[in-house]
């Protein structure tokens, strides 16, 4: 909405041009996501591998990696990862010595795919796991991620993590 600038008497006009940028439709991410989920479920011969190695190249981008002849701990490393799984929409918590030799859960509540896991639990839990994977590797960590357990409790999905220190 603009107004015209005038120089002789009366009220100016108003005068409207459309925006580019202006309010979008609604957005269907939920949507997207399950289809794209059901295309690799439907169609890969291995859809939890094909998903795995995705979630190892985004991980890998999602990391930080540290600079040459810099080795993390396994804390620092785990530190790491539970900030990148906050900043995708987990609730993460490190419970640390569940074992022996270096054993660990990261504990993953509200999963930012929730509804879609419900669906396609082989593709997104094999995703999230092969993103901890490529983080790992990329950052050089003494952690592995050895597995992840799906809905171990209603809400709750478990990482099992392994540190070499």
């Amino acid at each position: 909405r603009e107004t015209e600038d005038r120089e002789t008497p009366g009220r100016p006009r108003i005068g409207y041009r459309a925006a580019a940028d202006g309010p979008g439709g609604r957005r269907q991410y939920r949507l997207l996501s399950v289809m794209l989920a059901s295309l690799i479920a439907g169609t890969m011969p291995d859809p939890a591998a094909a998903a795995e190695a995705a979630g190892r190249e985004w991980g890998a981008y999602l990391a930080e990696k540290p600079p040459p002849f810099q080795r993390l701990s396994a804390a620092e490393a785990l530190a790491k990862l539970t900030g990148i799984m906050r900043e995708l929409g987990f609730e993460p918590h490190t419970v640390t010595g569940t074992g022996t030799g270096g054993q660990y859960q990261l504990q993953l509540r509200q999963c930012p795919f929730l509804e879609v896991a419900r669906q396609h639990r082989d593709v997104i839990c094999a995703l999230h796991l092969g993103l901890m994977r490529g983080a790992f590797d990329l950052m050089r960590a003494p952690v592995t991620a050895d597995g992840l357990e799906p809905f171990a409790e209603p809400g709750l999905c478990v990482a099992r993590l392994t540190a070499h220190d």
